[in-house]
């Protein structure tokens, strides 16, 4: 296990600048846990450092969207193709392994930074601001801790778990506990820290009930304690975790979804326009719950605004399967000769098709037809016959000579449409039917994706009333294939569900035609998908250090 004593080197970072919409990030290294833990700004720092790991999956060269069936990367020198090549293997693992470094500085936090009074600023005007916010660390780094512990668990099963700082021998000594028992942890600390965090720092004053003239964004809420719970309830309640499909997990599931159904409801938190979920402001949209905040880049547009442009990759290029889970509006089957038009709303905002003016800053129409400037046979264009447009900013201009790095992109990590969708889930494998529902569960399966199919810009049709269990379920899956493409759930869900994991993709080849029409042939590129892939490998490197770590079946 990477996990070193904290005391022969610690990378922190300074304490919250005077911005109230992100954290600043300044590195700095300390040895010694009495230097550390004796000033304010260090000891926020070492929290801050925590925050540094939480995770993003910004449609870089290694998007998890390109191994499984939302899209496919068109460099074919990137390395998460070995996801889906037959390259995965316990010596190329695609370890997770280092979220037991920001677990450990938990455990060291908790541990070695008790009862500290700061007494050298007692005299400072903010110093009861400041020992509020200290009074609240604790609460919030064990949130996330159980937010890495989850992390873990959704990649491997059952994991080594600890709360206490290890010697090196003794995390090298460690078995792995079961799943089911770290669960209970993360939904025992959740329960536990929700009601000392604030629902909005914003909405703290400076009283003496501890409240802050500076408020803090980008800082774990109640909203993300009764989030990581319910999504954590899913998970435990799938197959992968639930062999048996349990309906009692399934019920705790839909229990804990629909709390956060109902806070979000409390506190103003509501769907919104569905392009609100990315661009420099989306961590300001209204149905955010947690948003994790990355920083000004323009890394995003320069791995996939589409080849032919000056500085451009191709990079995560959708899928023909993902565009075939946007329905037609109307319910009719696609136009094989014009087979966008009429579709979801939510494909016109997410996917740019042949003909389509993207970026912004792209002088032509996408020329995406065989022999086009956005096509093949150039080298690394788009093998599947579509650019991305979701969370990429069209705006931004990455020619060498007007770049300017970018605009600000967050991550969004918990917002209400995934919960609608996790309660529609849940409450549907409770009741066994789409319109189930009773006293506690007023709300049915159907009636809560009818909610995200009505948001704000999309105002697709209703599921109607009195679908079977096959139909609904289907176009659950399709349902949130689209609503949550590209925010990182595609390639956890087609685990959790063990319904087969994903064997193919679909592409399209467009040909232009004399009379310059065109048209759309189908392909299919087959995957390796082997069953043991359910999980992750443990790495080779962490086994040869701890023997007492038995690897996952088939790796």
């Amino acid at each position: 296990m990477k996990l070193k004593n904290i005391c022969l080197g610690i990378v922190c970072v300074a304490a919250l600048s005077g911005c109230t919409d992100k954290m600043d990030y300044h590195e700095y290294t300390s040895y010694d846990k009495e230097y550390v833990f004796s000033d304010f700004g260090r000891t926020a720092g070492f929290v801050n450092n925590i925050y540094s790991y939480l995770d993003y999956d910004l449609l870089g060269t290694t998007s998890l969207a390109s191994a499984c069936d939302e899209a496919e990367m068109a460099l074919t020198y990137s390395n998460v193709l070995d996801y889906t090549n037959g390259n995965w293997t316990a010596l190329n693992p695609k370890s997770q392994w280092n979220y037991y470094t920001p677990i450990r500085a938990v455990n060291y936090y908790l541990k070695n930074a008790k009862d500290l009074d700061f007494y050298d600023l007692r005299f400072n005007q903010d110093y009861e601001e400041q020992m509020n916010r200290y009074k609240r660390y604790q609460y919030e780094v064990r949130l996330l801790r159980a937010y890495y512990y989850f992390l873990l668990v959704r990649a491997y099963g059952d994991v080594p778990f600890t709360t206490e700082v290890l010697t090196e021998k003794e995390a090298n000594s460690m078995v792995r506990t079961p799943a089911s028992e770290i669960f209970d942890f993360i939904v025992n600390e959740c329960d536990a820290v929700a009601l000392e965090l604030p629902i909005k720092y914003s909405d703290l004053e400076n009283d003496a009930a501890g409240g802050s003239t500076n408020p803090e964004s980008g800082r774990v809420t109640r909203g993300m304690a009764l989030a990581l719970k319910a999504r954590v309830l899913l998970y435990r309640a799938s197959k992968l975790f639930n062999e048996s499909e349990d309906k009692e997990l399934y019920k705790d599931a839909a229990t804990a979804n629909l709390e956060v159904i109902n806070y979000c409801n409390e506190n103003n938190i509501k769907l919104g326009n569905y392009t609100d979920l990315w661009g420099a402001d989306n961590w300001k949209a209204s149905e955010m719950i947690f948003v994790r905040r990355v920083g000004d880049t323009d890394d995003p547009e320069r791995t996939n605004f589409p080849i032919g442009m000056e500085n451009a990759k191709s990079g995560n290029c959708p899928t023909q399967t993902l565009v075939d889970a946007y329905e037609m509006k109307d319910g009719s089957e696609p136009n094989p000769k014009d087979p966008y038009t009429g579709r979801d709303p939510r494909f016109a905002m997410c996917i740019a098709v042949n003909g389509d003016k993207w970026p912004n800053t792209n002088p032509d129409p996408l020329e995406i037809y065989v022999g086009g400037r956005n096509a093949s046979p150039i080298a690394y264009a788009t093998p599947t016959g579509y650019y991305l447009k979701k969370y990429v900013d069209g705006s931004t201009d990455i020619s060498a000579s007007t770049s300017s790095g970018g605009k600000r992109h967050s991550w969004v990590t918990f917002r209400l449409g995934e919960f609608l969708l996790n309660y529609a889930e849940a409450a549907f494998k409770y009741f066994g039917s789409a319109d189930g529902k009773d006293d506690k569960f007023t709300m049915s399966a159907r009636e809560a994706v009818n909610k995200v199919r009505k948001r704000t810009g999309v105002n697709m049709p209703d599921f109607p009333e009195g679908m079977n269990h096959d139909s609904f379920w289907s176009r659950y899956k399709n349902e949130r294939m689209v609503e949550l493409a590209f925010e990182g759930h595609r390639f956890w869900d087609v685990r959790r569900w063990k319904e087969g994991g994903v064997k193919s993709i679909d592409r399209v080849v467009i040909t232009k035609n004399s009379d310059d029409s065109f048209t759309y042939t189908r392909n299919t590129k087959s995957l390796v998908w082997d069953d043991k892939m359910y999980f992750y490998p443990i790495p080779d490197t962490e086994r040869r250090k701890n023997t007492n770590l038995t690897q996952n079946p088939g790796w």
